[in-house]
């Protein structure tokens, strides 16, 4: 009662909620718990190239990891912290994803789920973790604007594109790049945040997928190789600085 009253909950409410979170390892068989760890130890050891892993010692069925923002696309020079789900019928059931970094994406909801078909339809036992990881960085890069769970990005990424890589650019800067791993998707005062990475924000960057051939080129939702080209990046005036600042304004009202 005195753990009550002092605001905690007592002894037997903190074990349940222990068990609960608990409960995937719990129902796993050993074989596929001995699988997971080492899958798991395996891409600790050897990540795909962008992706960093954080194993947890607790829980060997949640999956931390931070991805880059791929070059030549909107999110370049953030930093994604992202999750793994594997559920008690892993690996019959595929694990769920979710972005822990606010991302403006088509297939991105605003709880951080992610919508990919290799976690959907197309997911296989075989496929493993890596395979997910790489599917969801190749995401970033082809977005699927035909199964999107924020609407309003699948709009714009099919009828303005600028708009979209501008307002997708914003949300990189705001939340993406306060160091590594960036803000967790926590709401983060843009006054008070990172200063933006000129590269990540430059207009007369050019950033791959606009147009109508390459948006009709993303119906496949990324589950094939992905590719991205470097593109260079060349010094802003200072009234280019002047329309970025304000386009800058106009997007954050609309946040």
């Amino acid at each position: 009662m005195a753990a009550e009253r002092n605001g905690e909950p007592p002894p037997r409410v903190a074990d349940e909620a222990a068990a609960q979170r608990n409960s995937n390892v719990e129902n796993l068989p050993p074989q596929v718990l001995r699988l997971v760890y080492k899958e798991v130890s395996d891409l600790a050891a050897d990540p795909p190239e962008g992706i960093k892993i954080y194993p947890s010692d607790e829980d060997i069925t949640e999956l931390h990891t931070a991805i880059e923002g791929p070059e030549g696309t909107p999110f370049a020079g953030g930093i994604f912290r992202m999750r793994l789900v594997l559920g008690k019928d892993f690996p019959a059931v595929p694990p769920k994803g979710y972005f822990l970094t606010k991302i403006f994406h088509p297939n991105v909801g605003h709880k951080g789920e992610i919508c990919v078909n290799v976690l959907k339809r197309d997911w296989k036992a075989e496929l493993g973790l890596r395979h997910v990881l790489l599917t969801i960085k190749c995401l970033l890069i082809h977005p699927n604007p035909e199964s999107a769970l924020n609407e309003e990005a699948g709009r714009l990424l099919l009828e303005d594109y600028a708009e979209y890589a501008s307002r997708a650019r914003l949300l990189t800067e705001i939340h993406a790049m306060g160091g590594p791993g960036g803000t967790s998707g926590a709401p983060q005062d843009p006054n008070d945040g990172p200063q933006p990475k000129k590269h990540a924000g430059d207009p007369t960057k050019r950033v791959t997928g606009p147009g109508a051939a390459s948006v009709a080129a993303l119906g496949n939702g990324a589950s094939g190789a992905c590719t991205t080209s470097s593109s260079s990046s060349s010094s802003n005036s200072s009234s280019a600085m002047g329309k970025k600042k304000a386009d800058k304004k106009r997007a954050l009202r609309r946040l």
